[in-house]
C-alpha cells in the first residue's frame, strides 16, 4: 500500500494488527469446537463468552442479548425476517426508508412475497426521514420499523432516539442497521431505545465474515438459520471463535480510542469537503451538511460518470467509491441519491471518500490536487459545459 491512498473505509477497513494478534491463537492452537467438553473446547468457549461480554458492555446490553452472525447483512435479515414471521399474528405491516442498505430493502421485498405490506418512507434532500410522516404511517397492523442509524453512502445520521420513542409509544418493534455507525457513534442501546441493532466487524478494523445482532430481551423473533442449538438456539452453526474474538477486540479498541479516531477523521473529512466544493465547479455535497458520519465526504459532479472518476483516481493511486460497495458493479444511479431528489445527470457522477484512522492530511491534500484536474479532463472529454 506504500504510496497509495485508501479512502474507502465505508466499504471495508484493514484488519488492525493488534486485533489479528488476539485472533491468532484461536485459528491454529485453540481450535476446539466451543460446543464440545474437552479442554481445547472449553478454552474456546471461554473466549467466546468473554467476547460476548465485551460487546455487551459497549452496547450497555446483557450478554444474552448478543447474537453473533456472519456479517451485517445476515444480522439485518435475521432481525427483519425473524420479527416479521414471529409476529404475523399481530400484524403484517413493516416500515422502512427508501435509502436503506440492500440487506434491509431486499429483506423487506422478500417479505412482500409472503403477504407482508411494506411502506418505504421518502427522505428529504439531506437524507433525513420525516418523523411526522413516520407517525402517520404507523397503524394497528404495524409490527416493525427498520431505519438505519447512519447511511453507508452519504453518511447522514438519522434521529434514532426520536424514532425509537415513537415506536415505543405505539408498541412497535424498532430495528436499526448500525453497521456504518459502529466506531463512529454511541451504541448505547438503552439510550438509543432500539429493540434490535445490526453490526459488522470489518467496518471498524475487525475481520470480515463476522457480525452481531443485539436483540432486546422479550423481543419475539424466529431464527432464520437452523441445524444446531448455538447462540441459545437463535442462530445455528459452529461459532467463528477467532472472528468473534477479533470482533470484540476491534470494537473495544474503537471505543477506547473513540474521541481520538473520530476527531482525526472529522478534520480530514471537513478539509475534503471544503477543498472539493471550493475547487470544483458544479459539485454538490450529498447527505446532511453537519449531521453526518465523521469520516464521510460524498459528492456528486454534474455530467460525469462516477466510474470514470474512480478509474482516473485509481490510476493516480487513490482508492475510493461511487457509493455502496455492494452495488458498485451496477450502472444504474444510486437508489440513495435518487431518493434525495438529485437529477440523474448528477446522481451518475457520485464519489464517496471515506477516511480512516491511518489517513493523513498530506494524503488529503494530494487528493485535492488530483481530483480537480481529473474532473476538468473528464468534462472536457465529454464536452460538458463547466
Amino acid at each position: 500500500m506504500s504510496g497509495l491512498i485508501y479512502l474507502d473505509h465505508a466499504a471495508t477497513t484493514p484488519l488492525d494488527r493488534s486485533v489479528l494478534a488476539e485472533m491468532e491463537p484461536y485459528l491454529c492452537e485453540v481450535f476446539g469446537n466451543p460446543s464440545s467438553i474437552y479442554q481445547s473446547a472449553r478454552e474456546a468457549r471461554r473466549a467466546l463468552d468473554e467476547a460476548r461480554d465485551t460487546v455487551a458492555d459497549i452496547l450497555n446490553a446483557r450478554a444474552r442479548e448478543i447474537v453473533f452472525t456472519s456479517c451485517g447483512s445476515e444480522s439485518d435479515n435475521l432481525a427483519i425476517k425473524g420479527v416479521a414471521f414471529a409476529n404475523r399474528s399481530r400484524g403484517n405491516h413493516i416500515i422502512t426508508s427508501q435509502i436503506e442498505h440492500h440487506a434491509v430493502l431486499h429483506s423487506c421485498q422478500y417479505l412482500e412475497k409472503f403477504g407482508f405490506r411494506v411502506s418505504y418512507l421518502p427522505v428529504d434532500r439531506n437524507g433525513l426521514v420525516d418523523l411526522e410522516l413516520l407517525k402517520q404511517e404507523i397503524g394497528d397492523e404495524t409490527i416493525l420499523v427498520t431505519i438505519m442509524y447512519a447511511n453507508n453512502e452519504i453518511g447522514t445520521i438519522q434521529p434514532i432516539e426520536e424514532i425509537a420513542q415513537i415506536c415505543k409509544e405505539r408498541r412497535v418493534y424498532f430495528h436499526t442497521d448500525a453497521v456504518q455507525a459502529a466506531g463512529a457513534l454511541d451504541l448505547d442501546v438503552k439510550r438509543l431505545g432500539v429493540d434490535l441493532l445490526s453490526l459488522s466487524g470489518h467496518k471498524f478494523y475487525g475481520p470480515k465474515g463476522i457480525g452481531a445482532l443485539f436483540v432486546r430481551r422479550g423481543v419475539q423473533y424466529w431464527p432464520q438459520q437452523h441445524g444446531g442449538t448455538q447462540e441459545r438456539n437463535r442462530r445455528a452453526g459452529t461459532e467463528n471463535v477467532a472472528g468473534i474474538v477479533g470482533f470484540a477486540a476491534a470494537m473495544r479498541a474503537a471505543y477506547e480510542n473513540f474521541d481520538q479516531i473520530n476527531g482525526h477523521s472529522a478534520l480530514l473529512r471537513d478539509r475534503l469537503i471544503e477543498g472539493i466544493l471550493s475547487r470544483v465547479d458544479n459539485a454538490v455535497l450529498s447527505g446532511h451538511p453537519t449531521s453526518r458520519l465523521s469520516n464521510n465526504a460524498s459528492f456528486c459532479f454534474e455530467n460525469i460518470e462516477g466510474e470514470s472518476i474512480l478509474l482516473a483516481l485509481d490510476q493516480r493511486g487513490v482508492m475510493a467509491s461511487s457509493g455502496s460497495a455492494c452495488t458498485s458493479a451496477s450502472l444504474e444511479p444510486s437508489h440513495v441519491l435518487m431518493a434525495l431528489g438529485l437529477p440523474a445527470h448528477f446522481a451518475h457522477g457520485s464519489l464517496r471518500l471515506t477516511v480512516g484512522k491511518d489517513n493523513t492530511m498530506e494524503e488529503v491534500e494530494r487528493v485535492l490536487v488530483e481530483l480537480p484536474s481529473i474532473i476538468e479532463k473528464l468534462r472536457s472529454l465529454s464536452g460538458a459545459l463547466v
